[in-house]
């Protein structure tokens, strides 16, 4: 009989593709997209066996609408590890654990049904046709880079498994990329766009930034004759060797856009394949987004921080063409610009969705913004995946941030990177200096009264506090007391909201109209503001240094009027991370009369990191992969993908259409041809992230709704009650119960 991978129209199978020709297909993809870090071999034989469980009468049958479920994912994997040579063992079973997971994700070594050794045990059926077929030689499958790893047992494990999941993802694209291409050629499938490769566009985006600064060249002052040396002065640098590199630039240095000149410098001269700059938060990724799109052109930067992803999309349904309908990106572009939730959670996943892209992150260069915003309890895994990004897979790195973390080796930090001599900035104390706008004062306790009586007192002042609840809470009762010009900025709005809402902010300053700002801290990364003074809910230092970054930016006001007032609020206990760093703060408070110093800031880091010690990798990330001379990898892919969350509560994302572009992209998610990735792509800055449990229960009282779950399964959660969001504070959840008894009552 004649044996296939995917079902066409025709009833003769005439349009019908071979497994034959699918293995070999994925075979060729999968060796191109893993080529670049050596695993070309390996990557051949991942995609040449991923669908032998294919060769199977009943999954045959099950092509032609039976519907019986067939595992066709675990055949593979015993073959391969089967025919591998002792020396290619551990090798073999790294191809096993993607072929294993190229649908329902990576597995865990033990410990029940799904895991590695459950499925290397389960008994399969297939034909031996697939030898005459395939004619494979599994050998000399361990590449060079294997050498390279570190000696010590933790370090070689975590290289090993980080090498897993690279192959994993070159297979999960060759597979999703050959079976896209057979379903446009059939008509049932939109072609998402292509992109140039960056050594295409390399020289017009240099021409372009140069241009760019051309324009800034004939502006006098202090600031801009220093933000000109700062921009040249890393440039310079792009010629050094590709590998870890910092960048400590105070705010209003022009960090942005010397980060980008020196990754477009570095591209040309090293080779490297896109640019992939990382944000903490989303509200500047609009904002840099907009920056890169002015300089480069708005056809070669994707912006990608969307959420919209698959939870419990049917894994038997992905064995097909429904694949396709998940919403995945593969970060092809040129220029990337994503969260850093994004980066390291992807880098970290089990899941072909998510870990489709990180093929692509190889060769590339990664600039991290606001690098201290990092999560401790996830530092040390966080370390060694950059590490290795560095060592084998031929990226450059930079930590790029006005409060530099001391992130190198010291001996609070003794798994720190190696960032000796590697700075890019000119004289980074001397900037500091040079830079320094403000004044940090504490005052204790400011309940909600005291910080309204201390705003009545200014026309334009920023409040930032630890929580959306405070927020809330605190402009509501400003509203009572009749201050002028209240605005909300929090993350109960959606990203295409606080974008409008930040561009009214940024009118108001400059008109001298009122404006009173209450925020949470993610006004504090890098957003482009500029107040007469703020006052900030106790924190971290480098969340307070930040604060201070949104005060007085331009330097036109006197630095002893332009104040940051640290404040405790008695009535809102901070989050337990900030309530460690706030201690670590405390212990340095009366070491430096100048917060803001970089020398305070190091120190700061110091206790910071002596305190928490082996806390930096409080999920115990690394302990779950490990080698064993005996049985081989014992890697718990799916459990690390579970626990490494940069968000620790864990949000689920709900869509807010209420802009009209918003409600045309809904209305597409009913067109089952579309693809998922693209609609997702256009709905990310419509998207409002919630408690889980909120969003369940406003999905039990009909107020929220996933669209097309027939194509779409659970991924797109739309709002249907617009009356939840309101202009001025975004999404209130907490009114789901009531408003759904009320719709019964109408």
């Amino acid at each position: 009989m004649g044996y296939y991978a995917h079902s066409g129209r025709a009833p003769d199978k005439s349009d019908w593709q071979t497994l034959k020709e699918h293995l070999f297909a994925v075979a060729g993809r999968a060796a191109d997209r893993a080529g670049i870090f050596g695993l070309e071999r390996a990557a051949a034989v991942t995609g040449l066996f991923h669908d032998l469980g294919k060769y199977n009468p009943p999954f045959q049958r099950r092509l032609e609408g039976a519907a019986e479920p067939v595992d066709h994912s675990t055949a593979g994997a015993q073959v391969v590890c089967d025919l591998a040579k002792p020396g290619d063992a551990a090798m073999a079973q790294l191809i096993a654990y993607c072929i294993l997971g190229h649908h329902a994700g990576l597995p865990d070594r033990l410990d029940g049904p799904g895991t590695f050794d459950h499925r290397m045990k389960r008994p399969q059926a297939v034909d031996a046709a697939w030898k005459d077929e395939l004619k494979a030689e599994i050998s000399a499958l361990v590449p060079d880079m294997v050498r390279r790893f570190p000696a010590d047992r933790a370090g070689h494990a975590f290289a090993w498994a980080f090498m897993g999941r690279m192959l994993f993802s070159a297979l999960v694209d060759a597979d999703f990329s050959d079976t896209e291409r057979f379903y446009e050629a059939l008509g049932e499938k939109t072609a998402d766009r292509d992109w140039p490769a960056l050594s295409t566009v390399i020289d017009d985006f240099i021409a372009r930034f140069d241009a760019h600064m051309a324009t800034f060249s004939g502006l006098d002052g202090e600031l801009n004759r220093l933000r000109r040396d700062v921009l040249a002065h890393v440039r310079a640098g792009a010629e050094r060797e590709p590998g870890l590199f910092t960048l400590t630039v105070p705010t209003g240095g022009g960090k942005t856009l010397a980060s980008l000149g020196f990754a477009l410098d570095h591209a040309r001269r090293h080779g490297h394949r896109r640019i992939i700059y990382a944000i903490p938060f989303t509200s500047i990724i609009d904002q840099t987004a907009a920056i890169f799109r002015a300089v480069l052109g708005d056809d070669h930067v994707l912006e990608h921080h969307s959420s919209i992803e698959e939870e419990k999309f049917d894994a038997r349904r992905r064995e097909r063409k429904d694949k396709l309908k998940l919403a995945m990106e593969d970060w092809a572009a040129p220029v990337v610009v994503t969260t850093t939730v994004q980066l390291f959670e992807s880098l970290f996943t089990a899941r072909p969705s998510r870990a489709r892209k990180l093929h692509n992150i190889a060769g590339s260069i990664i600039i991290l913004d606001e690098a201290q915003t990092l999560p401790k309890t996830l530092l040390t895994p966080i370390m060694r995946a950059l590490e290795e990004l560095a060592r084998n897979y031929g990226c450059t790195i930079v930590l790029c941030t006005a409060t530099q973390p001391a992130l190198g080796k010291r001996p609070e930090l003794p798994g720190g990177l190696p960032l000796a001599g590697q700075e890019l900035a000119p004289d980074p104390l001397g900037l500091a200096a040079k830079l320094a706008r403000t004044h940090v004062v504490h005052a204790g306790e400011m309940n909600n009264a005291a910080l309204l009586d201390a705003l009545a007192g200014h026309d334009q002042a920023l409040v930032i506090v630890n929580s959306r609840r405070h927020a809330l809470d605190l402009y509501r009762e400003a509203g009572e007391a009749g201050l002028e010009g209240l605005v909300h900025l929090t993350t109960r709005q959606y990203a295409a909201h606080r974008r409008r809402i930040l561009a009214d902010v940024r009118d108001r300053l400059k008109d001298g109209r009122p404006c009173r700002l209450i925020a949470t801290s993610l006004i504090e990364a890098g957003v482009d503001v500029d107040f007469p003074v703020a006052w900030r809910a106790e924190a971290g230092l480098d969340q307070i240094v930040q604060a201070a970054g949104r005060v007085n930016r331009e330097g036109r006001r006197e630095r002893e009027s332009s104040i940051v007032t640290v404040f405790k609020p008695p009535d809102y206990r901070p989050p337990a991370e900030i309530g460690g760093l706030i201690g670590d703060m405390g212990r340095i408070i009366g070491k430096h009369a100048d917060l803001t110093s970089l020398a305070a800031i190091e120190d700061y880091f110091g206790e910071v990191y002596w305190r928490m010690g082996e806390g930096m990798d409080g999920k115990k990330i690394l302990d779950r992969f490990t080698l064993s001379n005996r049985t081989g990898c014992h890697f718990d892919y799916r459990t690390v993908g579970q626990d490494f969350r940069m968000i620790e509560s864990g949000l689920a994302p709900v869509i807010v259409a209420l802009d009209e572009d918003a409600k045309e992209v809904v209305d597409q998610l009913t067109v089952e041809k579309v693809p998922s990735g693209l609609l997702a792509r256009k709905l990310q800055s419509s998207v409002v992230q919630v408690p889980p449990k909120a969003r369940d229960l406003l999905i039990r009282n009909g107020h929220v709704a996933f669209v097309a779950p027939q194509w779409r399964g659970d991924q797109f959660a739309v709002l249907q009650t617009a009356s939840l969001y309101h202009s001025d504070v975004g999404l209130l959840w907490e009114d789901a119960d009531y408003l759904g008894a009320e719709s019964y009552v109408l």
